[in-house]
C-alpha cells in the first residue's frame, strides 16, 4: 500500500545560524562549509536507491529566502523545469537523477517573523526583556515575537500548507496499491523554527506543546502517516533507503 511522505529540509549553515542569531527576513547566504555539507547530504540521500527518490516527488515547496533556495540547488535533485528564481550560485557539475516535480516558492513556509528579535540571540532577548520589565522566561512557542508573528499566526499559515499538501498530493495516492497510485512524496526546504512548527501541526499538536524535537542546519526530517491513513499523520522517526 502507498504511504506518501513529506521530507522537511532545513537550509544549510549561515553565519547567523552559527552564532545563534534569530534569522527571519534577513536574507543571508550559506557559509562555504554550509554549502559543502549540503552537497554531501545530497550525495548521500538523493537518488534512485536513496532516501529521497527524485522521480517519486510529486511537488516541491521552497521558502522565498536565498539560503533555502541555495540549499535546494545544492541537493541536486535534477529538476527538469527552470527554477522560479535566479540561480544563487554555481550549478553542480554532475546532473542529478531526473525529477519532474514542480518547484513552488511560498510565503507559507518562510521563517517565523521575529520582529523586534531579528538578528539577536536568545540570551540577548532575555536580557532585553528584563530591561523592558518583561518576563525573562521567553518562549517563542508560547509568546511569539513582538513586532513579528504570534504562534497563532504561524499556525494559520502552516495549517494552510498542510491542507494543500494533503488535498493535492497525498489524498490521491495514500492507501492505494503500489503501481496504481500516483507518486505523492513532497519536499519542503525552509528554516528551523517554521519547520518545527510545521511538524507539530502535522501531528495535530499545538505550538505550545513543543518543541519536542530539533532540526540541525542542513538536516532532513520525515513526516508521513500511520496505517496508510490520511487521518493518522505521524513523524517518521527512521526512513529506509529505496530499492527497486
Amino acid at each position: 500500500m502507498t504511504t506518501p511522505r513529506v521530507f522537511i529540509v532545513r537550509h544549510g549553515e549561515t553565519e547567523w545560524s552559527l552564532s545563534g542569531k534569530h534569522t527571519g527576513s534577513t536574507d543571508i547566504p550559506l557559509t562555504a562549509n554550509g554549502e559543502k555539507r549540503v552537497r554531501a547530504t545530497g550525495r548521500a540521500l538523493v537518488g534512485d536507491d536513496r532516501l529521497i527518490v527524485p522521480k517519486q516527488l510529486a511537488h516541491i515547496y521552497v521558502s522565498p529566502r536565498q539560503r533555502a533556495q541555495r540549499t535546494f540547488e545544492l541537493l541536486n535533485l535534477g529538476v527538469m523545469d527552470p527554477l522560479p528564481w535566479k540561480q544563487h550560485g554555481q550549478k553542480p557539475e554532475d546532473v542529478g537523477p531526473e525529477c519532474t516535480a514542480r518547484v513552488d516558492v511560498t510565503e507559507d513556509i518562510r521563517e517565523w517573523d521575529y520582529g523586534n528579535y531579528e538578528g539577536i540571540t536568545s540570551p540577548e532577548i532575555r536580557d532585553l526583556r528584563e530591561t523592558q520589565g518583561l518576563d525573562r522566561n521567553w518562549d517563542i512557542w508560547r509568546d511569539g515575537c513582538p513586532g513579528g508573528e504570534s504562534p497563532e499566526e504561524v499556525t494559520e499559515r502552516v495549517d494552510r500548507l498542510i491542507k494543500d499538501i494533503r488535498d493535492r498530493w497525498h489524498a490521491p495516492c495514500v492507501g492505494k496499491p503500489k503501481g496504481e497510485a500516483p507518486y505523492g512524496d513532497v519536499l519542503i526546504v525552509a528554516h528551523g523554527h517554521i519547520l518545527r512548527a510545521f511538524a507539530l501541526r502535522w501531528c495535530n499538536k499545538t505550538l505550545q506543546d513543543g518543541p519536542a524535537f530539533l532540526l540541525e542546519a542542513g538536516g532532513v526530517g520525515l513526516l508521513s502517516y500511520e496505517h496508510h491513513n490520511l487521518e493518522e499523520p505521524a513523524i517518521l522517526l527512521g526512513g529506509a533507503f529505496m530499492v527497486s
